[in-house]
């Protein structure tokens, strides 16, 4: 009996041994197990904006100043500008100038009170040219000088060094007296001009100096940025009838040199 008790006692210490063992082995294999492979994170959005087709992020290319359209302020002046000028008429004819026109822009020089606008008059050597002519030319800058217009003009430039030329010629090819031929930058502002008076009328007749004072007239007009008025009893109409400014064309010129230059639309 007491044998019995002594292997039952041996047996289970034997059990209780292999329990240990295979304990140890299970438990380190589990602590041996590398750790699980963590998910990889969330993709995050790009919250940078994609960069503008045909244009560097990092570069030197010059954007054209037109390529952002307006902006709000220029929309909005350029509404007050269309709003003055039709309510100005039927006292000026400006409106009927930007409606005719093919860039619905107005053209005129800066305000070139303390840097006058450097002119050149050419003594002429077409036929019929006399000096007095010259003369008759700077009265006529002298009575658009009278409208106080916020631009100058030195009538004692040098050939080099103007911004208008005056030149002669004997006759036109076709029904005029005069013709101006003026440069602006895009955004209206007049850069140079060349006007060109004939000492003949288109019917032959010679021109006398007070003719001429009248097509200069004309011609500084146009230079001055106007165009053609429907009305004939104003200076500035196609073919001049009247011999000196009328009130509509000072109101015209007065206008347009209170506004900026440039498009209306």
């Amino acid at each position: 009996m007491e044998q019995q008790q002594r292997m039952r006692l041996v047996a289970l210490l034997i059990g209780l041994m292999a329990l240990a063992v295979g304990w140890d082995v299970v438990g380190g294999r589990r602590a041996a197990a590398p750790p699980p492979t963590p998910a990889p994170p969330a993709p995050v959005a790009n919250t940078q904006p994609p960069p503008t087709p045909g244009r560097s992020q990092t570069g030197s290319e010059i954007v054209p100043a037109e390529s952002g359209g307006a902006s709000s302020l220029d929309i909005v002046a350029r509404a007050d500008m269309r709003r003055r000028i039709r309510s100005s008429f039927p006292l000026t004819y400006l409106s009927i100038i930007v409606a005719e026109s093919s860039d619905s822009m107005l053209h005129r020089w800066d305000d070139r009170v303390d840097r006058p606008v450097r002119v050149y008059l050419a003594r002429g050597r077409a036929a019929n040219f006399r000096p007095e002519f010259l003369d008759a030319v700077r009265g006529a800058f002298a009575r658009w000088g009278e409208t106080g217009l916020a631009v100058r003009f030195d009538l004692a430039a040098d050939s080099a060094d103007a911004e208008v030329r005056f030149t002669w010629r004997t006759q036109f090819d076709i029904d005029r007296t005069g013709e101006t031929d003026l440069e602006w930058d895009r955004d209206g502002h007049l850069q140079s001009a060349l006007v060109t008076i004939a000492t003949f009328d288109p019917d032959g007749r010679p021109l006398a100096s007070d003719d001429v004072r009248v097509v200069a007239l004309h011609e500084i007009g146009h230079l001055l940025g106007l165009d053609h008025s429907p009305d004939s009893t104003d200076l500035m109409f196609a073919k001049a009838v009247v011999r000196d400014l009328s009130p509509r064309d000072v109101r015209t010129a007065r206008l347009l040199y209170s506004l900026a230059p440039g498009s209306l639309r």
